[in-house]
């Protein structure tokens, strides 16, 4: 059977190579397959076994084999339970690694790259602070000071044998002359016999005498390898902050948009699988002041290496990646939230237009608003009352406290949106006729009224013209035939329960939207505030994805921003825990279909290939029919955007044989042809 199988696929391949090689183009991701882009920048802890060092970075976790020089990244997408490692610790004896996440949920991880779950601590109800504060090894036993006591982990048998209950934030234990020793807050020692019983409290008595070095942990492999981890590069970026992102021209923009004075500021930009960090830390040594919260940044469409970004303290113009000049109220419009504090000019929108001028918003400003700055250099300040509606503390009618998200839509408005309790709203402004639009008051297609309460989050436009508003409460969507409406009526989705009842439901009703992107397809990715991302069908109706950290490698429930890589359908999730992936089945639409522009990936399709596969390039809505070659149709659909994918069965659900299967297609017009064929080989 083994020489049959191997002669009936070299048949297969010697058949359709010439036209495999003839139609190649790049490898695209699977459909349906996730990938974290995480950070190894800041080296935390280093533990080695034998050729084989552990390190954990910026919370993450990777492996270097100083024999081959290998570099091995874990994640969700390659085994890890979870992400964010608070803990690691290596046991010589048991040959695992354990390692502890910031919410107790703790994996063994071996050298080969096998990895088990412990998630009894993590999963247990209590009301104690299971927080780890501490690792100490002792042989194949782990013991984990907590917030509550000690958690005794048996890294060989992969179980937690014994939790002894203090009642104490246990910050440090160690084991000495046969005596356990636990720190209390830095300040109390108590310590128990390891042979009394250690799960009753009583047994425990508060000493001041101890070894020296009871406390003094091991920090030889620290020593002895840190020189050499330090000049490695396991690749991501070198922050894991993305509170915005944009995909403009092939490229991934990010900051951090962290209101953290702690965190410096980050600008990354993803391209082609490298990261690129902008010059950021040393910002402060050349304007004498911090640089923090990097609410926006845009690309100027006139040259691909010239951005701006608006932040607290101002906008700020860097080439290359590298800083070059700061605008402020000192040499521009821009002014600060009490009229004088260099370090309080909230610049926190901005956005270039197709003429190659930004525009910028001033939030929390005595007088200013929106501020124009030339491709000429020169800064043009707008009076727009609509937004001048915060009282502060220093100044009545400034501008409100948080104008974010702007966007462009199709007919040249610029949209943005106050995400602030004190005034929740969108606006529509005039790029041309400085003319504003507030959309403020809202009342659903019920008469009912939407009365959020923490702002607008964000704001987009859809394929067909409609606007959509993510709120603390839900979707709202202001329909295109409602936009120019004097009293405009705003849509919530009504979703029918298909229960038997005429009954239906408001969408995603009372769900924190903190982001939305629109694919190619018209469908509505949507992230919250705790409740992970939601895929929404292109009729607005049919929930079809859920994404959760339980059922998927979403890093964090938390989602902070969305972007869309329209040609590959990579649709990017900026969380809490850091940035991550998820190929989509919607790619951008092509004006017509040819031999050239569509192309089907795997192809050919191997015996071992189980996934989907894709047919991109497509025009918007077109109709596909797979066909064998004798022209029997196998299944049909129509294209998500520019793609379609096909599960490799026919119409019965069974896998197909091999052969050669033809993709004929028609666009929404009707014309005909077939562009494109796939090798199935069994």
């Amino acid at each position: 059977m083994r020489i049959v199988f191997k002669i009936k696929r070299n048949f297969w391949v010697k058949c359709f190579l010439p036209f495999y090689l003839f139609t190649c183009l790049p490898l695209s991701a699977q459909v349906g397959t996730w990938k974290n882009y995480l950070s190894y920048n800041h080296i935390e802890q280093i533990y080695a076994s034998g050729d084989d060092i552990f390190v954990r970075a910026s919370n993450g976790l990777y492996m270097y084999n100083q024999k081959d020089q290998s570099i091995t990244t874990f994640d969700k997408t390659n085994g890890l339970s979870d992400t964010n490692i608070k803990l690691i610790g290596w046991s010589k004896q048991a040959k695992r690694l354990i390692a502890v996440y910031q919410n107790s949920n703790i994996d063994l991880i071996e050298t080969n790259g096998n990895i088990t779950n412990i998630s009894s601590l993590y999963s247990k109800t209590m009301t104690e602070d299971k927080t780890v504060n501490h690792i100490y090894i002792e042989g194949q036993f782990a013991y984990l000071s907590t917030g509550f006591g000690i958690v005794k982990v048996n890294i060989q048998k992969a179980e937690i044998t014994e939790t002894y209950h203090l009642g104490k934030n246990i910050t440090a234990c160690s084991i000495r002359n046969n005596t356990i020793y636990a720190k209390i807050d830095d300040s109390i020692i108590i310590s128990a016999p390891l042979s009394s019983n250690l799960l009753d409290p009583a047994n425990w008595t508060t000493t001041e005498e101890y070894p020296v070095n009871t406390f003094i942990f091991d920090q030889k492999d620290w020593e002895t390898y840190y020189k050499v981890i330090s000049t490695l590069n396991p690749g991501g970026p070198k922050y894991n902050l993305f509170g915005f992102m944009r995909f403009i021209g092939g490229k991934l923009i990010t900051s951090d948009n962290n209101n953290s004075d702690e965190v410096n500021a980050a600008i990354q930009v993803l391209k082609d699988n490298d990261w690129n960090s902008f010059e950021t830390e040393t910002v402060y040594e050349k304007i004498g002041r911090s640089f923090v919260n990097v609410y926006a940044v845009d690309i100027d469409p006139l040259d691909e290496t010239h951005f701006f970004a608006g932040a607290r303290a101002g906008l700020f113009e860097f080439k290359n990646g590298k800083f070059i000049k700061h605008y402020n109220s000192e040499n521009s419009p821009i002014e600060a939230y009490n009229g004088t504090s260099l370090n309080h000019q909230m610049v926190t929108g901005v956005k270039y237009d197709k003429a190659g001028d930004l525009w910028l918003l001033n939030s929390n400003a005595p007088t200013q608003s929106v501020i124009k700055y030339t491709k000429s250099g020169e800064f043009v300040s707008y009076h727009v009352p609509e937004v001048m509606k915060y009282d502060g503390n220093e100044f009545t009618n400034k501008s409100n406290r948080n104008l974010s998200n702007i966007i462009i839509d199709s007919k040249g408005y610029m949209w943005f949106v106050n995400n602030s309790w004190d005034r929740p709203a969108a606006y529509r402004y005039d790029m041309n006729n400085n003319s504003c639009i507030e959309y403020y008051n809202f009342v659903n297609q019920d008469g009912t009224a939407i009365s959020t309460t923490h702002g607008i989050r964000c704001v987009c436009e859809d394929k067909e013209g409609n606007i959509w508003f993510g709120t603390d409460l839900g979707p709202i969507l202001l329909e295109k035939s409602q936009i120019e409406a004097s009293n405009p009526v705003y849509t919530q989705v009504k979703v029918p329960r298909n229960d038997g009842t005429n009954y239906a439901d408001y969408l995603l009703n009372k769900v924190d939207i903190t982001a939305i992107a629109i694919d190619a397809g018209n469908r509505k990715w949507m992230g919250t505030n705790g409740d992970g991302v939601y895929l929404i069908s292109a009729d607005n109706i049919v929930q079809l994805q859920h994404f959760t950290t339980d059922n998927s490698e979403l890093l964090s429930n938390i989602i902070h921003s969305i972007a869309i890589n329209e040609k590959t359908g990579e649709v990017f999730f900026g969380t809490d825990n850091g940035l991550c992936s998820f190929v989509s089945d919607a790619t951008d639409i092509n004006t017509e279909m040819t031999e050239d522009n569509v192309w089907a990936y795997p192809n050919p399709v191997t015996p071992d290939y189980t996934g989907l596969i894709t047919i991109v390039g497509l025009t918007f809505n077109a109709d596909v029919k797979i066909l064998s070659s004798n022209g029997t149709l196998i299944a049909e659909g129509r294209s998500n955007g520019g793609s379609f994918t096909w599960d490799g069965k026919d119409k019965n659900g069974n896998r197909v044989a091999s052969g050669l299967y033809i993709v004929a297609t028609a666009t929404s017009e009707g014309k005909k042809g077939t562009v494109c064929k796939i090798a199935i080989i069994r």
